[in-house]
């Protein structure tokens, strides 16, 4: 180890020890440009486990997600082949049944490294649903009922690509400040290749009690361009006054080349501001 990572390595240790009579640390390993790489897992009560394929959910903001698309724009058909073998085998060991992700940290070199599991239906599922065709909400209820899949891995197949923003009720422009209060204007974007999941409408009441998360906005097309061109038609749509909503946020990193070249990094978002 270096001279002054051992020292400083020693310091810690001599604090931890004094402070809490226990000199144990730990050493995490540092990930250059990490991105957050996800699996949708499916598993039901008779062992048979598949993997619906990953979505990218880099764009964070204070490590909660703020956009997923599916396919992953750095997953390759190789890489995504090893985590999604990786991430059956994981749910297979622990006798995993239901719907779940698996979540990876992915470096600038192709290594990827396990962070947790969500035992549950994630916000971003539908971006899933619909590279997939497949209705995870219909599958868990059929998992429930003692169902076998009716899918196995080789009829998987991701057709086209999905992005989901979410909009919430924040302050975008504002350190993400949440925002509450009476929506006066309210319409949302359609047309092919839009679905917009939501519970808000016109006159509604925002509390400052609850998660900030509004709506969400996702898109279809045959490819990474053209979903964000879609997006951005989207989000042009979308009228939400009365209150602050991500939307203009949304607008912002749609707009910026590294997001379109998909070259982000878990702290896109920081430096995204750092540019204005």
């Amino acid at each position: 180890l270096d001279g002054k990572l051992v020292s400083l390595l020693m310091t810690a240790q001599a604090e931890a020890n004094a402070a809490f009579g226990n000199s144990d640390v730990y050493i995490e390993k540092y990930l250059e440009e990490p991105k957050h790489v996800e699996f949708q897992i499916l598993g039901d009560n008779l062992g048979n486990v598949i993997h619906l394929g990953e979505r990218d959910c880099t764009v964070q903001r204070r490590h909660q997600k703020l956009i997923e698309e599916s396919p992953a724009p750095a997953v390759t058909d190789d890489l995504r082949i090893k985590m999604g073998d990786m991430a059956v085998k994981g749910a297979k060991q622990v006798n995993y049944t239901n719907a779940g992700t698996m979540e990876f940290l992915l470096d600038k070199n192709g290594r990827f490294y396990f962070m947790e599991m969500n035992t549950r239906l994630q916000v971003e599922h539908p971006v899933t649903e619909l590279v997939t065709g497949v209705d995870i909400v219909k599958e868990q209820i059929k998992i429930a009922a003692g169902e076998k899949l009716q899918y196995t891995q080789d009829s998987i197949q991701q057709r086209g690509w999905a992005i989901e923003c979410r909009i919430n009720a924040e302050d975008g422009k504002n350190e993400f400040l949440p925002s509450s209060g009476i929506i006066t204007d309210y319409h949302s974007p359609g047309g092919p290749g839009i679905r917009v999941d939501s519970y808000v409408y016109n006159s509604y009441s925002i509390q400052p009690f609850y998660d900030s998360l509004i709506s969400k906005l996702i898109v279809l097309a045959e490819n990474r361009k053209q979903a964000i061109e879609r997006m951005q038609r989207a989000l042009d749509e979308y009228i939400i006054n009365g209150i602050k909503t991500t939307i203009d946020f949304h607008k912002l990193v749609f707009s910026d080349p590294a997001f379109q070249k998909g070259v982000m990094s878990t702290d896109f978002v920081e430096n995204l501001f750092k540019k204005e």
